[in-house]
């Protein structure tokens, strides 16, 4: 077993149970002003001739004007004990600084049917992911348990020993694991009311099973996975448990309580990887506490900086 992947499985483990003992993070941004915004994301927005705000304020009256929307959202976060404000957040986040949103949630649906039928594979150069996932270098990660951990174990793998390197006379792109093998279309490319990754959705299946009864997905059905991603009925789910696995890692690892600032849940439903970075805090606070120095707090980015900015007039949708 590899030391990068004791953090994982230490977490999958024992879960949240350190949650109810963390320190809870106040409220806002620690940064007095926003930080910078990735330059492919202002590109994108220059490219279809609008600006974040006009994107802000596109998906803010879709969420504003569709009452059954709201509902959902609602009923999701309850499901999986967060506050609806932290889905909202996503949501606001991604389609301000991703895509734009749809005027209307039907098409969101009428977009999941077309999936179906599209034809899509989770490859790279021609191997499948199913093929690929067989080959020795993933066989500790047949001994982990539930999808989270599999497909987190199988994204470490990738980083450590096929990531920009040249294995078997096979150069691997310096990609990470989602961009070389799950979106099919372009790099970059999410999709959904969620703007879900078919990698978080792949390793978020086991918990959304368990809590909403949905059916799990499998690589090997890259069509039911991005019928998933598109349907809002199936997608929020899985956008909660992606938050909910976000709070309870930083709880359960950092020793922070991040579930009353959505800046901080819509970060991490950005950059991804929350329990590797609740890792990464938790070292840092050890250097820095054997230092005689103050901890270090989550930190928003760009992305949570903007939710937090907006904060009054998202709450005021619930």
């Amino acid at each position: 077993m590899t030391l990068r992947l004791l953090p994982v499985l230490i977490f999958v483990l024992f879960g949240a149970s350190g949650a109810a003992a963390a320190t809870p993070v106040p409220s806002g941004n620690r940064h007095l002003e926003q930080p910078p915004v990735p330059g492919a994301s202002a590109s994108r927005t220059k490219a279809m001739k609008t600006s974040y705000e006009a994107k802000y304020r596109k998906v803010y009256k879709l969420l504003k004007n569709d009452r059954e929307l709201r509902g959902k959202i609602a009923g999701a976060a309850a499901a999986y004990g967060i506050d609806p404000i932290h889905i909202v957040g996503a949501i606001i986040g991604e389609h301000t600084y991703n895509v734009d949103a749809y005027d209307r949630l039907q098409t969101y649906y009428v977009k999941a049917i077309s999936y179906l039928t599209s034809g899509i594979s989770f490859s790279y150069d021609g191997e499948d992911i199913s093929d690929f996932i067989r080959r020795p270098q993933f066989a500790l990660c047949r001994e982990s348990d539930g999808s989270y951990a599999v497909w987190t174990c199988r994204e470490t793998v990738w980083n450590d020993q096929f990531r920009g390197r040249t294995v078997g006379g096979a150069a691997f792109p310096n990609k990470r694991f989602s961009q070389a093998f799950f979106q099919p279309f372009y790099a970059g490319q999410t999709f959904g009311l969620g703007q879900l990754n078919p990698l978080t959705a792949l390793q978020m299946s086991d918990l959304v099973h368990k809590v909403s009864g949905l059916p799990k997905l499998g690589s090997d059905d890259p069509g039911q996975v991005y019928k998933t991603i598109m349907d809002p009925d199936l997608t929020l789910p899985y956008v909660a448990a992606a938050l909910k696995m976000s709070i309870d890692a930083y709880g359960t690892i950092a020793g922070f309580d991040i579930s009353g600032n959505p800046g901080l849940t819509a970060t991490l439903y950005n950059v991804g990887n929350p329990e590797a970075r609740a890792w990464a805090l938790k070292a840092e606070n050890e250097r820095r506490q054997a230092e005689g120095a103050e901890p270090k707090l989550p930190e928003e980015n760009y992305y949570g900086w903007l939710v937090n900015e907006k904060l009054p007039e998202l709450r005021a949708l619930f």
